[in-house]
């Protein structure tokens, strides 16, 4: 961004005349028809001192040069956009790994649970192998399901150590030195207002970058027409000359000069074996592809918008109904553990740490979007959320609709 910047700098002075100043001696010998001499004249060589200041300014007669800084200008802006973008998908992952840590928080909880609840069942295994109500396989299967527990839990927190190591990067802090507390994930709850417009996506930095680059290719194209017409450079000196250093500083030594030093000053184009030609070609295939890619780059707005729309509303039905069979296997674990206790039935083998984890997991992907659809992934596919955004308000029905 700050190359774009001074880039813009450059081209913003063109609008402005140059001014140089210089000072040292010359060596020269004028021709007898410059003096007004006759043919055969003597003019002797002489050694002039000078100081002198000098001025050049081109009018910009067809744009050129304010098409120059219009180029440039959407450039600074494009790189801006862009460096927004990448801080929008800073922003992002920062929250999709802080959601993922707090999920892995949730899944420890319920190992945590799992493995207290294997050793009691545990417990209870061997209470009744001792009162000789069952055999000693039933007890391999207690303390084969405790270890299993335990170690899907020592997993877990491997995982969550990682994902907090990367969290701490992404905040530019060193792993070693940064920890957080554990705290299970929450569902969270987004309610997209309707009718919300489609300039919102406007403000999305990647499509704002790819509409500025379209505008200064557009400018660059007022650059190449411009070659093909005269340009015009005004440019003038003035100060000191004399034959002698003591004498150069004074008054009567003064002297000045209009026009060019060499050339002319209007410069007319004539033949360049196709340059221009070739150069205004390239400008416009530049625009053109810029413009294609803008057009795709909202085409996968809209995409990225609707696929986390739907998948949050579909994830929303899909975490109420894991809740009900999470209540539902917990429900049955009582029951079959009543039962056992009782002497009726068998302890039931079924694992309803699975469910929890199945809703943990529903519940992660509304967040934080592990499946593409998430709350991180739409308020990042809006250009950072609609908090600002007033939505369109919904026409009534007409009395013939009622």
């Amino acid at each position: 961004m700050k190359e774009a910047r001074a880039i813009n700098q450059t081209a913003r002075a063109g609008l402005f005349p140059t001014l140089d100043a210089g000072f040292g001696p010359t060596r020269e010998k004028l021709s007898p028809a410059s003096q007004f001499l006759p043919p055969d004249g003597n003019v002797p060589a002489q050694t002039l001192w000078r100081a002198q200041a000098s001025v050049s300014y081109e009018v910009d007669l067809f744009g050129r040069v304010s098409n120059s800084v219009q180029a440039a200008n959407a450039d600074t802006q494009q790189s801006e956009a862009l460096f927004r973008s990448v801080q929008l998908a800073l922003q992002a992952d920062v929250a999709q790994n802080y959601f993922n840590l707090r999920e892995l928080d949730a899944e420890t909880d319920v190992f945590t649970r799992t493995v207290q609840l294997r050793e009691e069942a545990l417990k209870l295994v061997q209470r009744r192998f001792a009162e000789g109500d069952i055999s000693e396989l039933d007890v391999a299967r207690a303390k084969s399901e405790l270890a299993t527990a335990r170690s899907d839990a020592m997993t877990v927190q491997r995982l969550r150590a990682a994902s907090e190591h990367s969290l701490a990067v992404l905040l530019g802090k060193a792993p070693a030195e940064f920890t957080m507390a554990a705290n299970p994930l929450k569902p969270v709850t987004v309610r997209v207002p309707p009718g919300l417009p489609s300039s919102l996506l406007e403000r999305r930095p990647d499509i704002a970058a790819a509409e500025r680059s379209m505008a200064a290719a557009n400018a660059r194209i007022g650059v190449a027409k411009a070659a093909f017409f005269p340009s015009l450079t005004l440019t003038g000196s003035g100060g000191f000359e004399s034959a002698t250093l003591g004498d150069l500083f004074k008054w009567s030594s003064r002297t000045f000069l209009l026009g060019p030093f060499a050339g002319t000053a209007l410069n007319i184009p004539i033949f360049d074996g196709g340059r221009r030609k070739g150069n205004l070609a390239n400008a416009r295939a530049v625009y053109e592809e810029d413009v294609a890619n803008y057009r795709q780059q909202v085409l996968v707005a809209f995409r990225e918008v609707e696929d986390n729309l739907s998948d949050l509303r579909i994830l929303e039905d899909q975490t109420a109904t894991q809740d009900d069979a999470v209540k539902a296997s917990v429900r049955a674990a009582q029951l079959s553990r009543t039962q056992y206790t009782e002497g009726r039935g068998e302890l039931s083998r079924r694992d309803r740490c699975g469910a929890h984890r199945a809703a943990i997991a529903a519940c992660g992907d509304a967040a934080a979007g592990h499946a593409g659809g998430s709350t991180v992934n739409l308020i990042r596919a809006l250009g950072g959320g609609w908090g600002d955004a007033k939505p369109t308000p919904v026409p009534e029905p007409s009395l013939a609709q009622k």
